[in-house]
This record gives structure tokens, C-alpha cells and sequence, in this order.
């Protein structure tokens, strides 16, 4: 059964960005709950951010599940990547990473590599660089599988990183390594930027995808923009997925209208 999830951000330092809810975790989650949504998807600033009793005794009260959890505050506050040429640098990106893993896990949700998979930086070795994000790749996987989950790795679109930008880059790239325990994030909003064919990735990569973001061509909830979504969601119900649909979308035009718009085109295309 594919279920419905909203975003929200807890990160200080940001005060726009593709979330739907910001700043208030009870407030967030009791209107996620108002509106029907099956789950959240936290972006926090670590992994203490957050106590575990609170937490929990939220997502009890209003009956929501923890689909996954983000890590871009690693880059956004810290700097950190897991491409940085500083090998100091990448050992504690892989640190802030694994409490992140550790963190989501005990709510049985993972966690997700966006932003600090980071970029072939000027005068680096391209080959060099993805060496370097499969060693961390390898290292998470495992921290993953040790705490009875998976890791979410997310295709960006080129404005964003020049490392992998497509679902094939992704499935090819995660073929190589030996940990099976990371997936694919099928972003709606990069891939309408990046994939030829939107439908035709989704089958492709069927069997590799762990999560998507629902959010339309111009990053606004689905609905306010010109991806067509009907042949999408087709293509996501042929490769029988049954994880989180999770609003990764400008909270436009307010929050709560953000909501109502997203979970009404959960509805409409997966109900």
C-alpha cells in the first residue's frame, strides 16, 4: 500500500526551502494528521534535534509513521560531504550520517543522502570523487543494515551536483557496490529536469526506488505545476511500489494550502 507523507523542517539556519511544514514539530504533525496523511519526513538539524520519548509519544498520539528522516543540515551547517577532498571532512560526514541512520531507525525509517553526496569540486578527479562516495556509500550501508534498515541515496538534478543526476546513474552506480542496502529516491521535481521520460525511469529502476518526493515541475505541490502525473502514478503502481509518497514541496502558496494540495493529489492519483 503506498502511503502519503509530509515534510517537515526543523533546521534554524533555514527559512525557505521544499518543505511543507517549518518550525513547530506538534503543529506540523497534528495538521499532517487533520488532513489524513499516513506519515512525516523530518529534516532536522541532527540527530539530538529531536528526542526519542517526544517523538514518539507525538507520532503515537496523532497515528503517524516517520517515512524517513534528511541530512542536508550535515552540508547546510556543517560542510560536510561525503566527496570533500579533506578526508577529515569525509569521516565526519560519514559520522553525521550514521547517527542520522541510528536516529531514524528506532522509528523504523531511513535516512536519506541528498545535498552531501556533494560535487566534483574544480581540479578534483571525477573518478576519484565517486570512489570516494562509494566508500562512504559502502560504510553507511552497512551502519544501515547493522541497524535493521536501508539508506536512501537521492539523484540530483545538474544545478544541484555534477555526480549523478538520472535514476540509471543511480541503479548503475548502486549495482557496483557490495552493500545492498541502499535505494534509490525517485524526486519527481529533479527527474522532470533530468529524465527524458518520467514514467519510463520508474520502470526501469523498479526494484531499486525506497522512496519518492512528490512535488511538481516547479517544485510546488503537485498540481500547481505542468508535470503530467496520471502516466507517473501508472508507472508506480506497475512496479508494485509500496512505500512513502513524502511532500517535498515549496509551501505555497501558504503551508497549509500546501497540505491540502498535496494530499488531495495523493488521493487523486493513488487512492
Amino acid at each position: 500500500m503506498i502511503k502519503s507523507c509530509a515534510t517537515i523542517a526543523l533546521v534554524p539556519e533555514i527559512n525557505y526551502g521544499p518543505w511543507i511544514f517549518w518550525k513547530d514539530l506538534e503543529k506540523g504533525m497534528e495538521k499532517a494528521a487533520e488532513l489524513g496523511f499516513d506519515a512525516i519526513e523530518l529534516f532536522t538539524p541532527a540527530s539530538t534535534t529531536v528526542e526519542f520519548d517526544f517523538l514518539h509519544e507525538l507520532l503515537t498520539k496523532y497515528q503517524l509513521a516517520l517515512a524517513a528522516v534528511g541530512t542536508g543540515a550535515g552540508k547546510v551547517i556543517h560542510g560536510l560531504t561525503l566527496t570533500d577532498p579533506d578526508p577529515g571532512i569525509r569521516k565526519k560526514a560519514i559520522s553525521f550520517i550514521s547517527d542520522m541512520i541510528a536516529f531514524g531507525a528506532t522509528f523504523g525509517a531511513p535516512a536519506i543522502i541528498g545535498s552531501m553526496q556533494g560535487n566534483v569540486l574544480p581540479g578534483n578527479d571525477r573518478n576519484q570523487t565517486l570512489s570516494w562516495l562509494a566508500e562512504g556509500l559502502e560504510i553507511l550501508g552497512e551502519k544501515a543494515r547493522e541497524q535493521h534498515t536501508f539508506l536512501i541515496y537521492e539523484p540530483l538534478n545538474r544545478y544541484e551536483t555534477n555526480l549523478l543526476n538520472t535514476m540509471k546513474a543511480g541503479v548503475e552506480f548502486l549495482e557496483k557496490l557490495e552493500t545492498k542496502q541502499v535505494k534509490l529516491l525517485a524526486d519527481l521535481f529533479h527527474m522532470n529536469i533530468e529524465e527524458a521520460d518520467i514514467s519510463k525511469s520508474i520502470l526501469e529502476a523498479n526494484g531499486h526506488i525506497g522512496h519518492i518526493h512528490f512535488a511538481d515541475s516547479n517544485r510546488k505541490p503537485i498540481g500547481l505545476g505542468h508535470t503530467e502525473m496520471a502516466p507517473i502514478a501508472k508507472a508506480i503502481k506497475d512496479i508494485q511500489y509500496s512505500g512513502f509518497i513524502s511532500a517535498e514541496a515549496f509551501p505555497e502558496p501558504s503551508p497549509d494550502e500546501a497540505a491540502i494540495q498535496t494530499i488531495q493529489s495523493f488521493r487523486k492519483f493513488f487512492s
